[in-house]
């Protein structure tokens, strides 16, 4: 029998049957700018799909379950042979196979490929975050096996297929494959010329067997997996398939899966080499040359989907504030609250330009623009991945102490927060990779000056703000112990230069007021109240027009 006490009103309805592509504006205009007018409407209707199908009550569905449900490994089968296999829920090869049908691990071979999945990988992350892991990896082993013809010939039309077939099957037996990696071990983590794992040489030419361990290796239910191995030329790069030619088992012991802060659907894991039999990939002793590619990639996708976290979130709150009322008004309406909302939006929006710029780069491909990604990729990923999990906690909290349930969903976005500033190096290992480029690749920097400065004159805090760059540039005293302060410098230059020349004027005037005038506290909410701050917000509020 139903309660009678009270009705129940001023409840926020869900944020959901929505198309996430088309409602944000940052993106959706990213997109048109990046990519070529041919092409774009195929784009759009592409994103557009999938933007529908990532705010369904379907794919929300999948996320919860599949976080609800995470892996489980099973080493052994009822026998107690050694199977090492990995076991997901349903709802995770749902996500999964919409993904990879969508396009998400293909960027490398068709008309502005890059632009197109980074997109689609911030529309699709939104709707569940751990499975962009494996697509993360798969799309960035390309770049990598192309070192080899023959291994790209062999693997490359499978890693970027539509098709999705879970279970571990030879490749020439799948229509498409999934690529994961492992780099680092207990004693080294990120200096990975440290590694002690072996290949000794076999007859066959590019043929190894390894023996050792890697303490972080992720997707391992993956087909095949990138890994680093000291052969007898010194660190280098090997192709390991879980499945051998003769469809039996590769030797790979899944000791554990990782019991993680958050990133729960996704399985990490720590496995050991005993005669893994393995392909060379590139040249002995030249592994990290062989990788950087893929971890340059990776990077990108760090970049990516801490922007598509941050708007997930910020579009959360927004939604919130839109319908909540407290004290006689929508909350939405409150000025302290707007300057919240407002500055969250800020944040949201620079990551989102940045990225799909950096995407842009990789599709332009010109001698230019690989010097610019040289240093513009590890800054952005110091910076957008960092700001990532305050951003998150702070939109978590305008939902008040709904945000803090687990039903709200923000809890899940606030532990995946942090995951993206530590994979493929954290913060002090992009800052120093900045600093090595300045140091050894002038030409990046040049490149890095000249696309801030197509922004000069546009605005008198971003001018001054480069003109203090090119101050700290020329000082080179005690330039590591500073590194962190240079490269966040850097971030927010870059994104500021991006904003005055493609946002809205609401839009670049508070970021650069704040971020680069310095009219700014230390929480957000701080920003000028002179600013128009409700246009900011209803710019960013989660409704298509």
């Amino acid at each position: 029998m139903a309660a009678t006490t009270h009705t129940v009103t001023n409840q926020v309805p869900p944020l959901v049957g929505y198309d996430v592509y088309t409602a944000d504006r940052a993106l959706s205009e990213a997109v048109e700018r990046h990519i070529e007018p041919g092409v774009l409407p195929g784009a759009q209707e592409e994103l557009g799909a999938l933007g529908r199908a990532a705010g369904s009550a379907q794919a929300q569905e999948w996320g919860a379950q599949a976080n609800e449900h995470p892996p489980v490994l099973r080493t052994h089968d009822r026998y107690g042979n050694r199977i090492d296999e990995v076991e997901f829920h349903p709802s995770w090869h749902r996500l999964l196979g919409h993904a990879v049908a969508a396009g998400l691990t293909d960027a490398w071979g068709r008309p502005a490929g890059h632009v197109r999945r980074a997109a689609g990988f911030l529309v699709w992350t939104q709707a569940e975050a751990g499975h962009g892991c494996p697509l993360s990896m798969t799309h960035a082993a390309v770049p990598a096996l192309r070192t080899d013809p023959v291994l790209a010939a062999e693997w490359e039309p499978k890693l970027t297929s539509y098709v999705y077939e879970e279970g571990l099957r030879p490749a020439p037996e799948k229509a498409g494959v999934l690529f994961g990696m492992g780099m680092t071990e207990k004693q080294g983590g990120t200096d990975v010329r440290s590694n002690t794992t072996r290949a000794e040489p076999l007859s066959g030419e590019g043929e190894y067997l390894l023996t050792g361990h890697k303490w972080f290796c992720s997707a391992p239910m993956s087909d095949g997996f990138l890994v680093l191995a000291q052969a007898p030329g010194g660190l280098t790069c090997f192709l390991v398939p879980r499945v051998l030619p003769d469809g039996t088992r590769n030797v790979f012991a899944i000791q554990r899966l990782k019991d993680k802060l958050g990133n729960k659907s996704n399985a990490s894991s720590e496995v050991e080499f005993d005669g893994t039999w393995a392909r060379r990939v590139g040249e002995e002793g030249r592994g990290v040359r062989t990788i950087i590619e893929m971890v340059a990639a990776t990077r990108l996708d760090c970049v990516v989907g801490s922007a598509a976290l941050m708007r997930q979130a910020v579009a959360q709150a927004i939604h919130h504030a839109t319908y909540r009322s407290a004290f006689g008004g929508l909350l939405t309406d409150k000025p302290l609250m707007r300057n919240v909302l407002a500055d969250l939006a800020l944040e949201s929006e620079a990551a989102t330009v940045l990225a799909m710029r950096l995407a842009s780069a990789y599709d332009t491909d010109t001698e230019e623009e690989r010097a610019f990604l040289r240093i513009a990729v590890p800054a952005a990923k110091y910076w957008v991945t960092k700001r990532c999990t305050p951003v998150v906690g702070e939109a978590l909290e305008c939902l008040g102490g709904n945000g803090y349930v687990e039903e709200s969903g923000m809890p899940r976005l606030l532990r995946e927060a942090p995951l993206n500033s530590i994979w493929e190096g954290s913060g002090n290992v992009q800052a120093l990779d900045v600093l090595r480029a300045l140091q050894r690749e002038p030409q990046a920097l040049d490149a890095f000056l000249r696309e801030v400065g197509k922004a000069r004159g546009a605005d008198h805090r971003l001018d001054a703000a480069i003109k203090d760059l090119l101050t700290e540039l020329a000082d080179l005293e005690g330039i590591e112990a500073r590194a962190r302060r240079l490269v966040e410098r850097m971030a927010l230059v870059l994104q500021g230069s991006l904003l005055v020349r493609w946002a809205p004027p609401e839009v670049c005037d508070a970021f650069c007021a704040s971020r680069l005038g310095r009219d700014w506290g230390t929480a957000f909410g701080t920003l000028p109240h002179s600013l128009d701050l409700a246009s900011v917000v209803a710019r960013a509020r989660p409704v298509a027009e």
